[in-house]
């Protein structure tokens, strides 16, 4: 029987993953906000027929996970934004997916909507959209419109493992849900068809097919409907990363996919069985959620051993490099039998994050890739349809306002 095709995605985060990965000769620091990298990025990644590229962002300084901002200058210290990104580049390509980071902390879910509804219209539906939560005291700071208490490291460490996570915290993934049902409401509030463009009838629009959405909660008040017609796909793709049970109940609630950080040690089967806990938790009903395993990947290349070269970047940035998702460092074969393990664990798919963007990536796409065909565990072209239809979730996705 041959092995079920694994979904591989790739986390894009500046130069990589690494904080040293700006200094590596093929890097190209200068050209870091330029549309010319990303494009070259997300190609490279299409090359290698892989079902997306999401792309980070955040509303501080980037520095390591949950640590405070400091004045180190030896680091990429600025991004531009992941949604603008995806717009870019979404003309440039044909068959990948394209999921931005956009908070839900900072932004209105209206704006959202029209975003992520705009980026579907513009790639020709291979849409989606990380919802993430911006919790720190620096992100709020630039807003000045909320008051949030600086947690300690060991608040936020507890709350990976506790029942009864920090109130902050709590409130803040309510409000991230209530976003995620908004705009959820307002991809709907248009029906299919509801554009006329009659010009003997002088009618562009049937107003029947409009529908307010009218969601009242503690968060939002939203009437609609959208400026925006309903996204090609119906329902973009939405996607979570989640380290812990709040956030997986995030995520079931109202997330196509999550992102999960498994080790080397344990492997994903215990998240799994805290995921499907979740989804019991939430009453989710209908298509499961699917579980991506993230990995930080320093892949050989033909002028070193990945395990050379992570050892190279830990030197250039005189400390070991640490991260949330697991670490691997060896070769495209070795890389083969992890991932292949892990899916028989019960993942759906792999999302990679590159240590170093450009060399890394490369290697995704011409070595690890061969090597999964090798295996008969990728495919070798990329099918017709939208990134749903290449995810395997359903593409013919009711509209909850359409009437007969």
């Amino acid at each position: 029987m041959a092995p079920k095709p694994l979904h591989l995605g790739v986390a894009l985060d500046g130069a990589g993953w690494h904080p040293a990965a700006w200094r590596e000769p093929n890097s190209r620091p200068t050209e870091l906000f330029t549309p010319e990298y990303w494009t070259d990025l997300v190609t490279t990644a299409q090359r290698g027929l892989l079902d997306f590229v999401s792309i980070e962002d955040s509303l501080t300084i980037p520095t390591t996970r949950h640590a405070p901002v400091d004045d180190a200058i030896d680091q990429v210290r600025a991004r531009i934004d992941a949604e603008l990104i995806a717009a870019r580049v979404a003309p440039r390509t044909e068959h990948i997916g394209l999921i931005p980071t956009v908070t839900t902390t900072h932004t209105e879910p209206f704006h959202v909507s029209s975003a992520i509804a705009t980026l579907d219209y513009t790639s020709r539906g291979r849409a989606g959209w990380q919802a993430r939560v911006f919790g720190s005291v620096d992100e709020a700071s630039h807003f000045g419109r909320r008051e949030l208490i600086r947690l300690t490291q060991e608040q936020i460490a507890a709350s990976g493992h506790s029942t009864t996570p920090p109130e902050q915290l709590t409130a803040l993934f309510d409000e991230a849900g209530d976003a995620v049902e908004v705009v959820r409401r307002l991809w709907d509030s248009w029906e299919d068809g509801a554009e006329i463009r009659d010009v003997a009838t002088r009618r562009f629009i049937d107003r029947d097919k409009l529908h307010y959405v009218d969601f009242e909660g503690k968060y939002f008040s939203v009437r609609g409907p959208s400026i925006t017609p309903r996204p090609p796909q119906g329902q973009p793709v939405i996607a979570a990363l989640a380290h812990a049970p709040l956030v997986y109940e995030f995520a079931a609630r109202g997330a196509d996919l999550v992102f999960i950080t498994p080790t080397r040690e344990a492997g994903p089967g215990p998240i799994l069985a805290q995921i499907d806990a979740a989804a019991t938790q939430v009453n989710r009903t209908g298509e499961p959620l699917q579980v991506y395993a993230d990995l930080v990947v320093f892949l050989d290349t033909e002028s070193a051993k990945g395990q050379q070269r992570l050892a190279s970047l830990d030197e250039h940035f005189g400390a070991e490099f640490h991260s949330d998702a697991a670490i691997f460092a060896g070769s495209a074969d070795e890389l083969v039998e992890l991932l292949r393990h892990w899916q028989n664990q019960g993942i759906d798919g792999i999302r990679l994050r590159p240590g170093v963007a450009v060399d890394d990536l490369t290697a995704i796409t011409e070595r690890l890739v061969p090597a999964l065909q090798r295996a008969n565990a990728f495919r070798t072209g990329y099918p017709d349809g939208s990134l749903r239809a290449l995810l395997g979730l359903p593409t013919d996705v009711p509209n909850r306002y359409a009437t007969a």
